[in-house]
């Protein structure tokens, strides 16, 4: 038996296909991963996302702090409640872990870091911190739904606190409120408009059941990849890992070069990388026949070869995709072995899917 979140008797209620998540027994699906997915492009669908690590950083320098840990800027954080999703890399610009931070106020930022990366994050977060004197806590007895899709927020607004519904109702995407005791971030990893709650355990129950009663399906891990790979979003472990810079997982997106005087851990070796011609990238392949794309598939594309890193069916567009890591060769058409035959997909810059529209 896994560790369980606090929501782990309402899956088993709801009827979820439990499995082991790096740990965790968490819902698979509650019956058909397809509607699940579906509803959430449609609807709304839920997710418990408790099992993921809440820290809060806290110290006079804590933004001096998270300037040198995080490959991306804090310093554009200037909004309280402001979002940042970023890399947190090694010395040698690979991904230690990607995650979401939070500016409350100047002497206090929240992170939201993967499950599976807890105890490294941690670990590094804490030593890296100690030069700072910044303090890094784990709260205990949080509980994280994810509320994703297009009537999501609305739904939401039915079930929480009143006070608290009024302010999330103007709440811009990346940005939270907090009364304090629940936290309600505009963010998701579904491609779809929605929150992320983050609340006491205690309350877990009776807010999922609500969200059901107001017509929130719950939705688990299967649908949850689908979902971020239509939507072009990466997973830890998978696409990228403490190996892989960002710029080869197609993150170079979130690594803020200016200022060019900004020391951040890794910057010189994703520097150096930066200027080679052989580094290799990350991109979107869709299938051009029948099949499911898996990952570890090999791509042929040139004479040369690469990977599948993430690849399944998607529900919404009725293809095959995935995101396979290239050399950095420009080309519209790669071959894809498949069962001792290769067959031929086109390669897109992701993402697939966007706020319930085909983007490619």
């Amino acid at each position: 038996m896994g560790n369980k979140t606090p929501l782990y008797d309402a899956h088993v209620k709801h009827d979820a296909k439990i499995v082991d998540f790096g740990g965790w027994d968490m819902p698979l699906h509650y019956g058909s991963q397809i509607e699940e997915h579906h509803e959430v492009r449609r609807s709304a669908g839920m997710f418990d996302v408790s099992h993921m690590t809440v820290l809060e950083l806290r110290g006079d320098r804590v933004t001096d702090f998270l300037r040198k840990l995080l490959a991306n800027d804090v310093a554009r954080l200037k909004d309280k409640g402001k979002a940042l999703y970023s890399c947190m890399l090694n010395e040698n610009g690979g991904v230690i872990d990607d995650l979401i931070v939070y500016y409350m106020d100047d002497d206090w930022f929240r992170m939201v870091v993967n499950a599976a990366t807890h105890d490294k994050d941690v670990a590094w977060i804490t030593k890296q911190a100690q030069a700072f004197s910044v303090t890094v806590d784990e709260p205990e007895g949080l509980a994280m739904i994810a509320v994703q899709g297009p009537e999501a927020r609305d739904k939401a607004h039915q079930v929480i606190d009143k006070a608290l519904a009024e302010k999330a109702t103007s709440l811009k995407r990346f940005h939270a409120v907090t009364d304090g005791e629940t936290f309600v971030g505009r963010t998701g990893y579904t491609g779809e408009d929605g929150y992320e709650i983050i609340l006491p355990a205690s309350k877990a129950v009776n807010l999922w059941e609500a969200l059901y009663n107001a017509g929130v399906r719950p939705c688990g891990l299967g649908a949850r990849d689908t979902l971020r790979l239509e939507a072009g979003m990466n997973l830890y472990g998978t696409d990228m890992d403490e190996e892989i810079s960002p710029l080869e997982a197609g993150l170079a997106w979130t690594v803020a070069w200016e200022p060019t005087d900004r020391d951040f851990i890794g910057r010189n070796a994703i520097e150096q990388q930066r200027g080679q011609n052989g580094t290799r990238k990350l991109v979107g392949l869709i299938l051009e026949g029948k099949g499911v794309l898996r990952n570890h598939q090999k791509v042929f594309v040139n004479g040369n070869e690469g990977e599948i890193t993430s690849g399944s069916f998607s529900p919404t567009l009725g293809k095959a995709i995935a995101f396979a890591r290239i050399p950095k060769d420009e080309t519209q058409q790669c071959e894809v072995e498949m069962r001792g035959k290769r067959v031929l997909a086109q390669i897109v810059k992701p993402p697939f899917v966007r706020d319930g529209k085909a983007c490619i």
